[in-house]
C-alpha cells in the first residue's frame, strides 16, 4: 500500500516541477543570441522546462562551430516532438556524426529524418546525403525540394543544367555548366531556358551563342536586353532596340510592359524616339509618359510632368521624372519651380529614402526663397522620420548643428551588433532565427519561396537580412538597398529595422586595424567598403578593381611601395590597410574635406581639382548635383551618408 502514496507523491512533484517551469519561461527574457553563454548552459542543464533546455542547446551550439564532439555532446536526446526545431536536431545531428567518422550512426540519423519529417526543409540533407549511395533519392530531392541548396548541389554535382537554370542559376558553379550544356544538341526550350538564365547572369555573349541562332522566347530576350543595357553606347543601341521590338511584339504581356519600362528609363533623341514608336497601349502608361514629360521639363515645360504626378504618384517612373526635373531646377535656382515640382501631394507613399529627398529639397527651396520658418519644419520632420543617411546628415547641418565630426579623423569607432526579431511572418522560420540557426532560417525560407525573387520591400528586407546572416553581404545588402527604395514611409516599424539592418558592419575587426595603422576613422573605411563591395573582399569590377575596398592593382602598388600580385588584394586586412593609406593620402591632399576625399576616391583627384568651386563651401548640396559624373555625383551621397549613419543612431522614432 505503500507504492500509492509513492506514485501520487512523485507525480504531483513533476506536475510542480513543470508549472514551476512554465511559470519561469513565462518570465524569463526569450532567449536569443544575446543571450550570454553561462546562463544558457545553465538552462541546458537546469530548467525544468524541455523547450528552454531545447532553446539554449541551439543556441550554444551556434557557439561550438567547428567542434562536433561539442556539437553531439549538446544534441542528446533533444530530438524529442514532432515540430520543425527536432528535425533541425536530427540533421545537426547527423552532420555532428559525419564528422566524428560515425558514418553508421549518421545513416540512422539521416533515416530517422527522413521518416519523421518528409515534408521539413532538413529532409532535403537527408536525402542529399542518403542519395550518395541511392541515386532515386537525389531524384526525389529534385522534385521535392527544388530550390533546396541541397537540392542545388546534387544538381550540379550530377550535370543537371535544366534543373540549376530553372531554381539556381546564381549557384556557384552553375555558369560553366549551362555553356557546357549549351554546346550540345538541345530542345529548343532547353536552348531558350539555358540561355535565359546566362543573361539573367550577366553573360549576354554566352546566351547569344547558346541560342545558336534561334529567336528567343520573350522572357530571355528581356534578359538579354537587360544585361546588354549594361554595355557600351552601341551595345545599349542594340538593347533599346530589342526592347521595342519586345514590346511591339508581346504589348499586353508582362515581358513586352517591363520591356517598355527599361525603355522609357533611357536618355537621348534616339530613345525618345523608340518610346514614341511603343503602341498605344504601352505609350500610356505611367513610364512612357514620364519620359515623355522629361522631354517637354528639359525645355522649360513643365506641365506635362505635373499631369504626370498628379495621374500616378505612386509609380516608381513619376518618382524618378520629379527628382530629375527638380534637381535640373535647383541647379539653375529657379526655387519656386523646385517647390513646385517636390510639392508633398504630388508623390504620395513615397519609399523612405526618397522622402528623406524630397523633405530635404522642398526646405532648401522655401529656404532660398525666404521661407525660413517653414524650411526648418520640413528639416526637423525629415530629422524625426528619416534621421539616417546623407539628406539626414545635411538636414543636422542646415539646422545650424554641428557636421557630425565627418571631417575629422579622431575616435568614431563602428557599432556593436545587436541582434533584432527576423519578423518574416513564418513563426518556425522566426524560431530558428531567434536560436542562432541562421542557415536553417535562410534554407526555410529559400525552399518555402520556391527560389522566386523576393516581391515588394517587406521580403527584400527579410531575404536580404537572412542572406547578410549567412554572410553573403553582396546579394544581402543589395536587397535591402532596394528595399530602401520600395518601403513606403508610412512603415515605421520595418525602417527600423531597415536601419538597423544596415548598420551592421561585418570584418569590424579588419575595419579597426586599417583605422590603427593609417589614421582614418573604421567608420570611414567601413562606410567606403559598403559602397565599394558590400564588404565582400573576393568581388572584381569589370574596370579590374579587386578586394573590399575595390582598389585598382596600379594605385595599390603605388600605395604599398611594392609590385603585389592581384590575389594578395583579396585578403581583407591588406586591402583595408592599403585603402586606408590612400583615403588618408586624399585626406591630406584636400585638408580633411570629406566630401572631396570621397570623390576623389571614385573618380581621381584630377577630375575632383577640376570640379572645385566657391558653391562647394557655401552650397555643398548644389556642388554635389553639379558633379558631371553620374556614378560619382550618387557614391558621394551614399558614402557620406553611409558613415552619417555609423556615427549616428538613425533609427525613426515610430
Amino acid at each position: 500500500m505503500r507504492l500509492l502514496p509513492l506514485l501520487a507523491a512523485t507525480c504531483l512533484g513533476t506536475s510542480a516541477a513543470l508549472g514551476i517551469g512554465h511559470w519561469l519561461a513565462g518570465r524569463l527574457p526569450q532567449l536569443s543570441p544575446d543571450s550570454g553563454s553561462r546562463g544558457l548552459e545553465l538552462l541546458r542543464r537546469l530548467a525544468p522546462d524541455p523547450v528552454l533546455r531545447r532553446e539554449a542547446t541551439l543556441l550554444l551550439l551556434a557557439r561550438a562551430e567547428g567542434d562536433p564532439g561539442r556539437q553531439r555532446q549538446l544534441l542528446a536526446n533533444q530530438a524529442w516532438g514532432n515540430d520543425g526545431v527536432a528535425a533541425v536536431v536530427l540533421k545537426h545531428s547527423a552532420l555532428a556524426a559525419t564528422a566524428l567518422g560515425q558514418q553508421r550512426d549518421a545513416e540512422k540519423l539521416w533515416n530517422q529524418l527522413l521518416r519523421r519529417f518528409p515534408n521539413a526543409a532538413p529532409t532535403a540533407d537527408a536525402l542529399y546525403a542518403l542519395g550518395q549511395q541511392r541515386p532515386s533519392l537525389h531524384r526525389q530531392l529534385f522534385q521535392r525540394f527544388a530550390a533546396h541548396p541541397a537540392a542545388l548541389a546534387a544538381a550540379l554535382e550530377r550535370r543537371q543544367a535544366d534543373h540549376l537554370a530553372r531554381w539556381g542559376a546564381r549557384w556557384p558553379g552553375a555558369a560553366a555548366l549551362f555553356r557546357e550544356a549549351c554546346a550540345g544538341r538541345l530542345s529548343g526550350e532547353r536552348r531558350d531556358r539555358l540561355a535565359g538564365a546566362l543573361a539573367r547572369l550577366g553573360d549576354r555573349a554566352a546566351a547569344g551563342q547558346c541560342l545558336r541562332g534561334q529567336p528567343a522566347g520573350a522572357g530571355t530576350a528581356l534578359a538579354i536586353a537587360r544585361a546588354q543595357l549594361l554595355g557600351d553606347p552601341a551595345q545599349i543601341e542594340q538593347a533599346e532596340d530589342q526592347l521595342l521590338a519586345l514590346a511591339l511584339r508581346e504589348p499586353r504581356s508582362p515581358e513586352g510592359q517591363q520591356a517598355a519600362r527599361l525603355l522609357s528609363e533611357g536618355t537621348g533623341t534616339r530613345n525618345l524616339a523608340r518610346v514614341q514608336r511603343l503602341p498605344a497601349p504601352l505609350l500610356s502608361t505611367a513610364p512612357a509618359q514620364a519620359r515623355l514629360a522629361l522631354a517637354a521639363g528639359e525645355t522649360g515645360n513643365l506641365q506635362p510632368a505635373l499631369a504626370v504626378l498628379r495621374r500616378w504618384p505612386g509609380d516608381p517612373a513619376s518618382w524618378d521624372l520629379q527628382w530629375q526635373l527638380a534637381r535640373r531646377e535647383a541647379l539653375g535656382r529657379r526655387w519656386g519651380h523646385t517647390a513646385r515640382l517636390l510639392a508633398p501631394e504630388s508623390s504620395r507613399g513615397l519609399p523612405a529614402a526618397l522622402a528623406a529627398r524630397q523633405l530635404f529639397w522642398l526646405g532648401l527651396s522655401e529656404w532660398e526663397q525666404g521661407q525660413h520658418q517653414a524650411a526648418h519644419r520640413r528639416w526637423t520632420e525629415l530629422l524625426q522620420e528619416h534621421p539616417g543617411g546623407y539628406y539626414g546628415w545635411r538636414a543636422w547641418v542646415r539646422l545650424g548643428r554641428a557636421d557630425g565630426g565627418l571631417g575629422s579623423a579622431g575616435g568614431h569607432r563602428l557599432p556593436l551588433p545587436r541582434w533584432q526579431p527576423l519578423a518574416s511572418g513564418e513563426p518556425l522560420l522566426d524560431q530558428l532565427w531567434r536560436l542562432d540557426q541562421r542557415l536553417e532560417a535562410w534554407e526555410g525560407w529559400r525552399q518555402r519561396r520556391g527560389g522566386k525573387p523576393p516581391e515588394g520591400g517587406g521580403e527584400l528586407l527579410v531575404e536580404g537580412r537572412l542572406r547578410r546572416g549567412i554572410n553573403d553581404h553582396w546579394l544581402g545588402l543589395g536587397q535591402l538597398e532596394q528595399a530602401q527604395l520600395l518601403l513606403p514611409g508610412s512603415s515605421c516599424r520595418e525602417r527600423q529595422q531597415l536601419e538597423r539592418s544596415l548598420r551592421e558592419v561585418p570584418l569590424a575587426e579588419v575595419f579597426e586595424q586599417a583605422a590603427r595603422s593609417s589614421g582614418v576613422p573604421a567608420t570611414l573605411l567601413a562606410a567606403v567598403a559598403r559602397q565599394e563591395s558590400r564588404f565582400s573582399p573576393g568581388v572584381r569590377s569589370v574596370a579590374g578593381a579587386i578586394g573590399l575596398m575595390q582598389l585598382m592593382p596600379e594605385t595599390a602598388n603605388e600605395v604599398a611601395g611594392v609590385r603585389l600580385s592581384p590575389s594578395a588584394l583579396l585578403e581583407p586586412s591588406r586591402n583595408a590597410g592599403l585603402g586606408g593609406r590612400y583615403l588618408a593620402q586624399l585626406l591630406n591632399l584636400w585638408r580633411g574635406d570629406p566630401m572631396l576625399a570621397v570623390a576623389s576616391y571614385n573618380a581621381g583627384p584630377g577630375a575632383v581639382g577640376r570640379w572645385r568651386s566657391p558653391s562647394l563651401r557655401n552650397e555643398p548640396e548644389l556642388w554635389v548635383e553639379a558633379i558631371p559624373y553620374p556614378e560619382t555625383r550618387l557614391y558621394v551621397k551614399k558614402v557620406l551618408g553611409n558613415l552619417w549613419s555609423l556615427r549616428t543612431d538613425p533609427i525613426p522614432r515610430c
